[in-house]
């Protein structure tokens, strides 16, 4: 299999380019323009080709593209006018963009200057003197080779990093990154513009509506902080107010999240309760965003779904292109509109496969608590098991909102957190418990759970060792191993997750505590942290592995937290879920006698999957 780095230089203006638009309306626009790309195969010399489109196209067909891994930097970008543009489809997309975020962390600076500069292999150019808003028809000859020189740069830098870095990044991460690319890179899914359409103005009659109920005709009156503040006083209350933490001024308090905004939505003035939805409905809501965004999508084609590859901490997937398709809205007064729009195409059906409770089996299994991997191996409801231990009841008589508390308790407890944030967790979903009884549901959860708790003192004292690069194992399972001065954890799978510039300081009680270096701050790390970020980087490495099984037979068209979904012939659904649930319960040889379990649902729209 030959090795394709290429790069593409394209037409840019000051509102026309990636800076302003998502990969997607970019490439797609019928601006868009490609002056030249560079090539280089294997360690060969990088050619650097211009011309029509005509020109490229038979160009690039002169490539074996079928037996050749495609690596560039931010192959989203580059894959996807590679694809839609010159239907090329290549055996693996590769892409030094995410393997930097896996090597250095998602904090480090992951451009390809910054990891020149990081390794030392030579200065990225700077941009084409007078290349702003020109055509390929607008450079003089001299300009088109200058403008070759500094993409053929930019090509030898990717290739030259892409040897270095994959020296500490596991081989079949890259099957992950290729099937993760190919969700955007070749799309699939249709949208329903009709149901977007309305489900749009709905949004917009919400609006008018709030808008009436509060006596206000013109919708700037209310996002005005000075009028709004002025229409508060006309009905008698003074509006509150806060220090500003940027600016040390005195401001108004009406942002959704201060406590004193939040308590106008309940004044006993009704007016003023009116006043207060109507400011919060007319507000560009994120749901009204996508919809539109989904629309204008929907007028240039088929859905590319975004999904960034080692997007968090632990390596979880992020939203990206402006579409967070991680967080979808599934409550709310329209609730799963925006998932039911995204179709199958005809003839397909689409598989939403859930791998279950999935941190709290690692989390069981890594800590050695017996008898919770016992009842999760056995299909044992631990939520209810748990319930009945916090009110002494039968497994039988636990009620459906004491299963919740039960489900609360094992999902939220798992890494040490607190009395008080259990509570605000439980009044989150609308269940009220006193700080006593908290502490007294987290006591019954500590002492149920002994080697989950005796993890936590062990991951904290992992992390001084990890300050000082010595060796450590954490529980029972080997699970990290320090690299050398990288600071990082090395977890089965052979990913890495840094804690970059790690150290310790006494606090006023004596302690120390321990704080990594993220991007614009420093975050505290402590034992239940730890246990926490590693227990949700070894679930995403399992379920990364069980994607590109999955991969193998099926197409992979989403990956949402702990789901996988995907795209099939109507008359293959029966025989692909039952593939695909035992792809999700499969286990990669590093996690022997973890106890995995899913479920999964099927239909035309990925809504209605769940």
């Amino acid at each position: 299999m030959d090795l394709i780095t290429l790069d593409f230089e394209t037409y840019y203006s000051k509102e026309f380019s990636l800076t302003k638009m998502t990969t997607e309306s970019y490439v797609r626009d019928p601006r868009f323009e490609v002056i030249g790309v560079g090539v280089k195969v294997n360690n060969g010399p990088t050619e650097w080709a211009s011309g029509t489109h005509e020109e490229l196209q038979d160009y690039l067909d002169g490539f074996d593209w079928a037996d050749s891994m495609v690596l560039a930097h931010n192959t989203m970008f580059d894959g996807a006018i590679l694809s839609w543009l010159f239907d090329v489809r290549p055996r693996i997309w590769a892409d030094t963009l995410c393997i930097a975020r896996a090597v250095h962390g998602v904090e480090a600076g992951g451009s390809l200057k910054a990891l020149a500069e990081r390794y030392d292999i030579g200065e990225k150019g700077t941009e084409v003197l007078d290349a702003l808003g020109k055509r390929r028809v607008d450079f003089s000859d001299a300009e088109l080779d200058r403008y070759g020189d500094y993409c053929i740069n930019d090509v030898e830098l990717t290739y030259k990093l892409f040897g270095i870095m994959t020296k500490n990044f596991p081989r079949h991460e890259l099957k992950v990154i290729d099937t993760t690319l190919r969700m955007f890179i070749h799309p699939v899914l249709d949208l329903d513009v009709g149901l977007l359409e309305q489900h749009l103005e709905d949004i917009k009659d919400r609006k008018d509506e709030l808008l009436i109920k509060a006596g206000v005709t013109d919708k700037k009156e209310l996002m005005s902080n000075d009028k709004f503040a002025q229409l508060l006083m006309l009905e008698g209350v003074i509006p509150p107010t806060k220090i500003s933490l940027t600016t040390g001024k005195e401001t108004y308090a009406f942002a959704k999240t201060d406590e004193a905004f939040k308590a106008l939505a309940e004044h006993e003035n009704t007016n003023v309760q009116a006043l207060v939805a109507a400011r919060l409905g007319n507000k560009s809501t994120l749901e009204e965003t996508r919809t539109q965004r989904f629309i204008d999508i929907s007028k240039r084609g088929l859905l590319p779904v975004p999904v960034r590859y080692y997007a968090a901490h632990t390596g979880r997937w992020g939203g990206a292109d402006k579409i967070n398709m991680q967080n979808l809205p599934s409550r709310g007064p329209d609730g799963k509109v925006l998932k039911k729009s995204i179709t199958a195409p005809k003839g397909y059906t689409l598989i939403d496969c859930d791998s279950s409770q999935i941190e709290a089996r690692v989390l069981a299994w890594w800590a050695g608590q017996k008898d919770l991997v016992t009842s999760f191996a056995n299909g044992e409801d631990v939520y209810v098991k748990m319930a009945a231990r916090i009110y002494g009841v039968p497994e039988e008589e636990v009620t459906k909102d004491q299963r919740f508390v039960g489900k609360t308790t094992i999902l939220g407890c798992g890494y040490g957190m607190g009395a008080q944030r259990f509570m605000d967790q439980l009044k989150n979903f609308g269940v009220s418990v006193t700080l006593e009884e908290s502490r007294r549901i987290i006591k019954i959860y500590r002492d149920a759970n002994h080697a989950i708790t005796k993890l936590w003192w062990d991951a904290g004292k992992s992390i001084e060792q990890l300050s000082k690069n010595t060796a450590l194992r954490i529980g029972d399972v080997a699970v990290a191993e320090p690299i050398g001065p990288l600071q990082a954890l090395r977890l089965p799978s052979g990913i890495l997750m840094r804690y970059n510039e790690l150290e310790g300081e006494k606090n006023e009680e004596g302690r120390v505590e321990y704080t990594y270096k993220t991007r614009r701050s420093r975050t505290r790390i402590y034992g239940g942290k730890m246990v926490e970020n590693v227990c949700q980087a070894v679930a995403r490495c399992i379920i990364a592995e069980q994607m590109v099984k999955i991969a193998k037979q099926y197409n992979v068209v989403m990956t949402v937290h702990d789901s996988i979904v995907c795209c099939v012939r109507d008359e293959e659904v029966s025989e692909a879920q039952t593939h695909i649930e035992a792809c999700m319960r499969w286990l990669p040889e590093w996690a022997e006698g973890l106890p995995l379990d899913c479920e999964s649902g099927t239909a035309k729209t990925y809504g209605d999957c769940e």
